[in-house]
């Protein structure tokens, strides 16, 4: 079977400030409405990016501000029950961001203008991705397993999430290339895969096993 090769990509980072901030619950609603969904991704995925070494991350941004800054448990518990995993679409997922906490404004008998402490604000921010090759490229599946060894956490992150939600491929690109290769049943299960339950390299070791060596 004629495979096109998989070439293993990178990316860098470059965090961006909105100009915009909330403090209070109303205003952090509006700005997750209106900001562009790369806001939504960082806020969702910076734990991820910058604490690789932690197993299960920690909750999204938004479910810690609210938790911490405005002392809102129960809404940040409801941010923080979201199922990251569930959404293929960034879009998708704002929506279900938008819909908990409207419901929670709706139903909430406390205040919910309740203002964060001075200082304090939640600052919208975003990621602009810079995607880098790593010069690798596997063109059989027992050089895409040897590649898998040495490539790094941050090639790893690439095509396992970023594929997946932000660019809205529908699965990673491990899945997609092997499927190409002929590998149904291993594209299969590492699309089942969660894999926000690992650490980078905990996930690194789990694909390892999942790959076929030829």
């Amino acid at each position: 079977m004629d495979t096109t090769p998989f070439e293993f990509k990178s990316r860098l980072i470059l965090t961006e400030l909105l100009g915009r901030r909330a403090a209070t619950l109303p205003e952090l609603t509006e700005g997750i409405r209106t900001v562009p969904l790369s806001s939504i991704y960082h806020h969702t995925h910076r734990f991820l990016q910058q604490h690789h070494f932690l197993s299960p991350e920690p909750p999204n941004d938004f479910a810690y501000w609210v938790t911490n800054m405005l002392n809102e448990e129960l809404a940040g518990e409801m941010l923080a029950s979201i199922d990251i995993m569930q959404f293929v679409r960034l879009s998708d997922l704002r929506k279900r961001f938008l819909e908990l906490l409207e419901e929670y404004l709706k139903s909430a008998k406390q205040s919910v203008n309740a203002r964060c402490p001075d200082g304090e604000e939640f600052h919208f921010m975003s990621s602009r991705i810079f995607v880098v090759p790593t010069g690798k490229i596997a063109h059989n599946v027992a050089e895409f397993k040897e590649m898998l060894k040495t490539v790094s956490i941050h090639a790893i992150y690439f095509h396992m999430f970023e594929a997946k939600l932000r660019l809205e491929k529908g699965d990673n690109d491990f899945s997609i290339w092997l499927r190409s290769a002929g590998k149904e049943r291993e594209a299969e299960q590492i699309s089942r895969l969660d894999p926000y339950t690992f650490t980078l390299e905990g996930l690194r070791d789990r694909l390892l096993k999942m790959v076929p060596n030829s």
